[in-house]
């Protein structure tokens, strides 16, 4: 028997109700907007590190905790919120949560302490795992089936956005007038996606009910071991490494403030584009476009060490690393996705849980790693991991393994 929930397997009919197209996208666009201030939110911390630590005098070890705790709050809380409240209206959800992040950022601005901050960013934790398991799986409620695809590139390329405008705005506001207005200005943008998504987006009843029980019986599915993996792998490299790029650009390549800002505006552009090429290729060939976004990833962060110390060599590495991690979240939920057509928002769930978990894994790794060693280490270690990514993918492709559609790609 198929290890779904029998609401999963039911027609989800109450999905795609008539509606403008406008409307549509108006609401995909919400969507996209709230994934975008998670994103930055929950990644903020990389490009202000250096200032939040110097203020509460931690290193940036100890620093890094602010992408370790919501990761692992995310991990934690993507399923056990999914299920509590799978009766309950999706778009109430989605509200519901984006009001979670405003009151964490307003935290962080006046937090005393680093202690409290901490705090803020569980509760940031707790929004990434509610409102993303929701967000991933609501494109085909939104828009008509042959948009799809658009609405999920969409979506994600919220992503990419959070590191080509996010980190770096975030990171200039922290230079000029402090990291706590750079949350301040997180914080404006959450109340705004607030009533942007009660305004446009439509009610979204629950389709299905995603038992615990659901997401236990998937693990039973060759594919989404696989998709574990593969995500494990690939968001354990990128993190371990990215979260500690501002000290290597400072260290390695010596470069201001300005210029660091520069640097991540370039690796946002290129995780955009990396986005929009990545969503073309996964979507016919989920191996191919998941290994050679691991590759070219595990090659940028590899070189880096060596051809870091110039600033033309950084930016370059950069640029590649972009366009490579740009594909990965879109990668990823494709191949969870078509592991289990069945059960998309048990699937969604999983590709969170995952996902969330193993950035904090790879922040607290980094940490661990940096604070002992040095930046140049953490980007050649990040570099090795990648490559495991393509050896597991050329694993899948050398055993035969097929989609639930017979597609071998």
């Amino acid at each position: 028997m198929t290890p779904t929930t029998s609401a999963a397997s039911r027609p989800r009919t109450t999905g795609r109700p008539h509606r403008s197209p406008v409307v549509g996208w108006l609401s995909v666009v919400a969507v996209m907007l709230g994934i975008f201030s998670i994103v930055t939110t929950e990644i903020l911390p990389i490009g202000l590190l250096t200032s939040i630590g110097s203020d509460f005098a931690v290193s940036d070890g100890t620093a890094g905790l602010m992408m370790t705790m919501p990761g692992f709050l995310a991990a934690i809380s993507a399923p056990l919120v999914t299920a509590a409240t799978a009766r309950i209206d999706r778009r109430t959800m989605l509200g519901a949560f984006m009001v979670l992040l405003a009151f964490a950022n307003g935290l962080a601005v006046v937090a005393p302490s680093y202690g409290l901050v901490v705090v803020s960013r569980v509760l940031v934790g707790v929004t990434i795992g509610g409102f993303w398991s929701i967000a991933a799986g609501v494109a085909d409620r939104l828009v008509p089936a042959d948009q799809v695809g658009r609405a999920v590139s969409v979506i994600f390329s919220a992503v990419p956005l959070g590191s080509v405008l996010g980190v770096p705005v975030g990171t200039f506001i922290g230079d000029v007038a402090g990291w706590r207005a750079a949350f301040v200005v997180m914080g404006a943008l959450s109340v705004g996606v607030v009533v942007l998504l009660l305004a446009v987006t439509p009610p979204l009843p629950p389709a299905e009910a995603t038992r615990l029980s659901v997401l236990g019986g998937l693990f039973r599915r060759v594919n989404i071991r696989f998709a574990l993996l593969l995500t494990f792998l690939v968001v354990l490299a990128h993190f371990g490494a990215y979260t500690y790029l501002t000290p290597f650009l400072e260290q390695v390549t010596h470069a201001g403030p300005e210029l660091i800002t520069v640097f991540l505006l370039t690796y946002g552009a290129a995780g955009i584009t990396g986005n929009f090429l990545g969503a073309s290729l996964v979507a016919r060939r989920p191996r191919t476009g998941f290994g050679a976004a691991a590759a070219l990833l595990g090659g940028a962060t590899l070189l880096l060490p060596v051809l870091g110390g110039s600033k033309t060599g950084a930016v370059s590495l950069l640029f590649v690393w972009g366009v490579a991690y740009g594909a990965v979240p879109v990668a990823s939920r494709t191949w969870f996705v078509k592991a289990a057509p069945d059960a998309p928002e048990a699937a969604s769930v999983l590709f969170t849980s995952s996902f969330q978990a193993t950035i904090s894994l790879g922040a607290l790794v980094g940490g661990g790693i940096v604070d002992r060693t040095s930046p140049s280490t953490v980007m050649a270690l990040g570099g090795i991991t990648a490559v495991l990514v393509v050896l597991a993918a050329l694993t899948h492709s050398a055993r035969g393994l097929t989609w639930p559609d017979g597609n071998r790609r």
